[in-house]
């Protein structure tokens, strides 16, 4: 029986979106182990409590990089298969003679594009397999330094199949909603939604918009906030747990995070979950998930007028977005559930399983 190592960031809920491919990941393997298919370890580096409900055991470095990798040359010595959740862990990976096990690596976006690492690099010619998290993330990461082009595609998903458990809130102000980390680049969009809400609330002055999430550019981002014409009209939530979120997601009328650095964008199918209509951009990976004029819009951000207008109407033509939330939903249903994401990394662990013995 083979045995697979998962070597992740973090495996805990609501802990970004590594950890969500690290905890997709891992509840197929609970599948697999659960029918006796093959037997599982998780290595997680930051978690400091074993994550719940994954049906195996998961070892914790608390962030310790050392213990990290020590634990990954321990596995070795084992016969097992590994998967790292990322190219960047993927550093920790055995390579004493006779310890050479075979390993998977996700790409995800950023860490092999434009600033890639030449150690992130390296890793990847090395893997025995790549998966892409996005047709758009494996391209550019080819396009910019080859070596690429071999990856296969697997769309993520939720960890779900469940419809969301609260119904929208149709009643309430009209509502954009983003959620995202805040980092100090602003690369999520959070700076251009701010710019643009004094044009939207010019045109509908009960509009709101609410900001999730907590980060290093949270400073910057309220003082940028505070300067807007529309500044009572911008509300910050700030970290909302998990469990909270499908109450949140109810009030929202529009779901938008016009990003300039998205791999996949998880967000984005949680808001099609939600019933919700996307605004995103077109210069990543959202048109891949996020289709245009069916879900929702993607924005050319070099045309300042083409956000707010989006917004605009959107949240006063309620009909047209729930419309293209319904289609969301539907999309969702189709591509992004939980057993959809079953569906398609199955076969590539299997043939990873089958093919290196």
């Amino acid at each position: 029986m083979n045995t697979v190592y998962l070597a992740a960031q973090s495996l805990s809920a609501g802990d970004g979106g590594m950890s969500r491919v690290a905890r997709l990941v891992a509840l197929v393997l609970h599948d697999e182990v659960l029918c006796g298919r093959l037997s599982a370890e998780g290595l997680s580096l930051r978690d400091s409590a074993e994550p719940k409900k994954l049906g195996f055991p998961v070892h914790l470095m608390k962030n310790s990089k050392l213990r990290f990798v020590a634990a990954a040359h321990r596995a070795a010595l084992r016969p097992s298969h590994f998967i790292y959740d990322s190219l960047s862990l993927a550093r920790a990976h055995c390579r004493l003679p006779g310890a050479q096990r075979p390993f998977l690596a996700w790409i995800l976006g950023i860490e092999a594009w434009e600033n890639a690492r030449p150690v992130h690099l390296r890793c990847a010619r090395r893997a025995d397999d790549l998966v892409a998290i996005s047709r758009y993330s494996r391209d550019r990461a080819e396009a910019l330094h080859g070596g690429f082009s071999r990856a296969r595609v697997c769309w993520l998903g939720t960890e779900s199949d469940e419809a969301p458990s609260i119904a929208r809130q149709d009643a309430g102000p009209p509502t954009v909603l983003t959620v995202g980390r805040i980092d100090e680049d602003n690369y999520k969009g959070h700076d251009a939604l701010i710019d643009c809400w004094a044009s939207v609330t010019s045109q509908v002055p009960d509009a709101r918009l609410v900001i999730v999430g907590t980060g290093p550019g949270l400073p910057t981002l309220r003082q940028l906030a505070s300067s807007s014409p529309a500044a009572t009209r911008i509300v910050f939530r700030g970290f909302v747990p998990e469990e909270e979120m499908d109450k949140t997601w109810s009030e929202a009328t529009v779901f938008a995070m016009p990003s300039r650095g998205e791999g996949f964008g998880l967000v984005y199918i949680e808001a099609m979950r939600q019933g919700v209509p996307v605004v995103a951009s077109i210069h990543d990976a959202a048109p891949e998930v996020n289709l245009d004029g069916v879900t929702g819009f993607n924005v050319d951000l070099t045309d300042s007028s083409a956000l707010p207008e989006r917004l605009i109407s959107l949240l006063t033509n309620r009909d047209q977005s729930r419309e293209l939330g319904l289609a969301g939903q539907k999309r969702w249903t189709d591509y992004f559930r939980f057993s959809a994401f079953r569906s398609r990394f199955l076969p590539i662990l299997d043939e990873f399983l089958d093919s290196k013995r």
